[in-house]
């Protein structure tokens, strides 16, 4: 097992996200999808996270993260889904008309445990297949 440390936790915290736009409206299409993944990984490097996967399906995204323990997943999730949502909404103008918020509340947070971490990032690869 691979740990990483910050001054005093080691640690091995992946996380399995998911979370979709307002309305599951199919939005993240026609080069959106693209730019999130930028602004996802601009967030990882900015919080020394690592995203291990990622895919953007037209109405939800999956993220596969190892997140340090002490700055928090949830802390996170609501850093990339403000900062894309803020980002997208302005390069993207219909957006704004489209939804009164780009993203829902709500977000699903599945923690990896023990599974192997090939197979986690094999189902979010296949995402798009399904």
């Amino acid at each position: 097992m691979d740990l990483k440390s910050n001054h005093n936790v080691a640690y091995s915290c992946k996380c399995h996200v998911i979370w979709c736009p307002k309305y599951r409206r199919p939005v993240l299409v026609e080069g959106i999808d693209e730019r999130i993944k930028s602004i996802i990984r601009d967030v990882a490097a900015a919080t020394r996270s690592e995203v291990i996967e990622l895919e953007v399906m037209p109405d939800h995204v999956h993220l596969l993260v190892e997140v340090d323990p002490q700055f928090g997943i949830h802390r996170f999730v609501k850093l990339a889904k403000g900062r894309s949502s803020r980002f997208l909404r302005q390069e993207f103008p219909w957006l704004r008309s489209r939804l009164p918020t780009l993203w829902t509340n709500s977000y699903a947070v599945l923690t990896v445990g023990g599974a192997p971490l090939a197979a986690i990032k094999r189902h979010i690869e296949n995402q798009k297949r399904v």
